[in-house]
């Protein structure tokens, strides 16, 4: 009866009538596509959940500043977070390559986040100050490595149990639910607000959150995955630095590839201003905590809202949607810029500033959604692996590089950052919309 139920929610979810589709994947595959569709659903929630739980552009932002660590610290933990989760994964594709089952490397990266999110918890209960600040940076560094563990499965596996046109929505439906879970989670931190939320409440917040990774893991163990084929650039003898080397090829060789990551650095603006939008909200309003639930409740808003669109769209067009995304983020930016330059009254008004947030959450999601099926629907088998790898990396190496944009907010005002940053995110629209359809 479960099967039948989940045959049918899994043929209204994707529009599907008569004989499933089952485009570029096996036909063993193909007889397990709804359970998996379901597993990856509920275990990718769970951990968005916990992202979200434990942002660092938002709630560490506020629990390293509530334990008064050094402000230099706090603005390590967005780059680190981010581009930890990138760099090594053009090293750890070399062994994932040589796994014909790889469900279990994303279970234990899965368990590691858990561990890690936890020690954040105990962090902010038991230190303070300095202390606090350097413990929560190094379990930051770890929980990003074991993040980088499922990022650069998890792409292998969906693209291996998941029918093209299937994985847009998939990941739009994921976001949604996610952002439901969100928005009451948001609602409730804004009823704490209200009595002076302690220590414990938020440390408690950071627990609940640790524990989504637990549950993911407990799912995604589950997924009826087949072997993948063992490659044989990576069986081979050739010297790991060699092996290194062919991969950054694919810039120089791969075209259609090199153009994607161009684009995708491009596309970064819509992810790298949100921090700057919280900062000029509690510049002009204040840093009152009921802030935090109002952001929390706009970007949960926001995912419910447009996953579903984004998911749908992205099916048909992937780099369309990020075309469209990104201009929507920058012309936020450049809005925002002007207000702030030129309107004392508006830069003071306190619903600017979610509606903004609401607003960039939508972009954002498009441009994830987005960038993300175009790159499983690009590549196939161990070259999809390569290609996660190799972009990842240079992304990561490259928000490093920005992550000294911290530096250039005492140089220049934080909206000259936002203006930046937006129109940079002009010209990775037309470097999107330049891209071929892969769908």
């Amino acid at each position: 009866m479960f099967s039948t139920l989940s045959n049918k929610l899994y043929q209204k979810l994707n529009n599907e009538k008569g004989e499933r589709v089952c485009k570029d994947i096996t036909t063993e595959a193909c007889e397990h596509v709804t359970t998996n569709y379901f597993l990856i659903l509920l275990s990718t929630t769970f951990t968005k959940l916990g992202d979200t739980l434990s942002n660092p552009k938002t709630v560490l932002t506020w629990l390293m500043n509530y334990v008064n660590a050094p402000v230099y610290l706090i603005s390590l933990i967005v780059p680190i977070r981010e581009s930890g989760s990138m760099v090594p994964q053009i090293i750890l594709a070399d062994y994932i390559k040589t796994r014909p089952i790889r469900k279990w490397i994303w279970v234990l990266g899965a368990f590691l986040q858990f561990t890690t999110i936890a020690s954040i918890g105990f962090i902010v209960l038991y230190f303070e100050g300095t202390t606090a600040g350097w413990l929560i940076i190094a379990a930051i560094v770890l929980f990003s490595l074991a993040r980088s563990i499922c990022s650069v499965t998890s792409k292998d596996i969906t693209g291996k149990a998941i029918p093209k046109t299937r994985r847009g929505r998939l990941k739009g439906y994921t976001a949604s639910f996610a952002g439901v879970l969100v928005l009451l989670a948001g609602l409730f931190i804004l009823y704490k607000s209200q009595k002076e939320a302690t220590i414990e409440f938020y440390s408690y917040l950071v627990f609940f959150a640790a524990i989504m990774w637990l549950l993911a893991a407990i799912f995604y163990a589950k997924i009826k995955e087949f072997p993948h084929p063992i490659s044989e650039e990576t069986s081979s003898n050739r010297h790991p630095f060699s092996r290194l080397s062919s991969k950054f090829n694919l810039l120089k060789e791969d075209t259609q590839f090199k153009n994607f990551v161009i684009a995708r650095s491009l596309l970064l603006c819509s992810g790298l201003t949100a921090p700057y939008y919280i900062l000029l909200a509690q510049t002009h309003i204040g840093k009152e905590s009921f802030l935090l639930g109002l952001f929390i409740i706009a970007n949960g808003i926001a995912s419910v809202i447009s996953s579903p669109i984004w998911g749908k769209f992205s099916d048909i067009s992937s780099k369309n949607v990020m075309t469209f995304a990104v201009l929507i983020a920058s012309v936020l930016g450049i809005i925002t810029f002007l207000i702030m330059s030129f309107s004392d009254t508006l830069k003071t008004t306190l619903w600017i500033y979610p509606v903004a947030f609401f607003i960039l959450g939508i972009a954002h999601g498009g441009v994830r959604l987005g960038r993300k099926t175009y790159i499983v629907d690009m590549a196939t088998g161990n070259q999809r692996t390569n290609y996660v790898a190799v972009s990842n990396t240079v992304i990561g190496l490259i928000l490093l590089i920005t992550g000294g944009l911290s530096a250039l907010v005492s140089i220049i005002s934080v909206e000259g950052v936002i203006l930046v940053l937006s129109l940079l995110g002009l010209y990775g629209a037309y470097r999107s919309y330049q891209l071929p359809n892969v769908e």
